[in-house]
C-alpha cells in the first residue's frame, strides 16, 4: 500500500485536520477567500481525493517512522486522543497485526478552520462515521476500532500500554483538559506521546520526560515528547 482508500467526505476531513495535505493553490483559495469559504465550500467540492489519500498516507508513514521503535509487541491496547481519522493507527494496523485501537474525538466539524491554541478545546474537524468508514476501508478489522464521542460517550477507563496524541494534546488545547484521565488509564509502564511547545513544563509532571522529535520548521517549534509514570 502507497496510498490510502479515500472517500471524499473523509478527504475533506483530512485536510481541515492537516492542512499540509492541501496543494498550494489551494492554500492560495485559502489566503484568498479566507477560512470560512475554504472549510465549507472548497474543501467540499474542490479536492482531488486520490491526491489526497497518497499525500495523507506519505504523511502518516512519516508520523509513524518517528514512533516506530516505542511500539512494542506487548502494547496491545493503544489509546488515540484526537487522532482524525486514524491514519497512523491504519499503519500501525498494517505493521502489527495484534493491537486494539481506542479513539476519543469529537464529532463535528466547525465552521472556521482555526489552527491556533484553544484552551477549552473546542474547536473540531471530524465525522465519527466517516472516520469509522475510512478505518474499514483500509483493512481495519472492525472488532479493533472502538471509537468515543467525547462529549458524549463514558470514555473507556482500563490502563492502556500506549497513548498516542500528536499534534492534538498540548499542542491545539491544554493538557489540563485530559490529565486527571490519563492519570486513571495509565500505570508506571504506559507511553503517553504528544507534542508540545512546552515540553520542560511536562518534567514537573511525569517521571520521565523524553523528546523525540523536535520540528523547527513551523511556527510553533513544537517537541514531540514520550512520558511515563506520572509524579503525583
Amino acid at each position: 500500500m502507497n496510498s490510502f482508500i479515500i472517500p471524499k467526505q473523509a478527504a475533506r476531513l483530512a485536510v481541515l485536520q492537516r492542512i499540509e495535505l492541501a496543494n498550494p493553490f489551494l492554500l492560495k483559495i485559502r489566503k484568498l477567500f479566507g477560512r470560512y469559504i475554504f472549510s465549507n465550500l472548497v474543501t467540499k467540492y474542490f479536492l482531488n481525493a486520490n491526491s489526497i489519500g497518497k499525500k495523507y498516507y506519505e504523511t502518516m508513514l512519516n508520523e509513524f517512522l518517528t514512533l516506530e521503535k516505542f511500539i512494542e509487541q506487548n502494547h496491545k491496547s493503544i489509546l488515540s486522543i484526537g487522532a482524525g481519522l486514524g491514519g497512523l493507527e491504519i499503519i500501525i494496523n498494517q505493521k502489527y497485526n495484534d493491537k486494539t485501537f481506542f479513539f476519543i474525538e469529537r464529532n463535528y466539524v466547525s465552521k472556521k478552520v482555526k489552527y491556533g491554541w484553544d484552551s477549552s478545546n473546542n474547536e473540531a474537524y471530524n465525522d465519527l462515521k466517516v472516520q469509522k468508514e475510512f478505518l474499514t476501508l483500509n483493512q481495519m478489522d472492525h472488532k479493533k476500532i472502538n471509537i468515543f464521542d467525547y462529549d458524549h460517550d463514558i470514555l473507556p477507563e482500563f490502563k492502556f500500554d500506549l497513548v498516542i496524541s500528536l499534534l492534538s494534546l498540548d499542542y491545539h488545547y491544554d493538557f489540563q483538559i485530559y490529565q486527571n484521565y490519563l492519570k486513571k488509564i495509565s500505570n508506571t509502564d504506559t507511553l503517553i506521546i504528544f507534542d508540545t511547545i512546552r515540553a520542560d513544563y511536562f518534567k514537573k509532571i511525569f517521571k520521565s520526560v523524553e523528546t523525540i522529535r523536535t520540528d523547527i520548521n513551523t511556527v510553533h517549534k513544537s517537541k514531540r515528547i514520550i512520558c511515563r509514570g506520572f509524579l503525583t
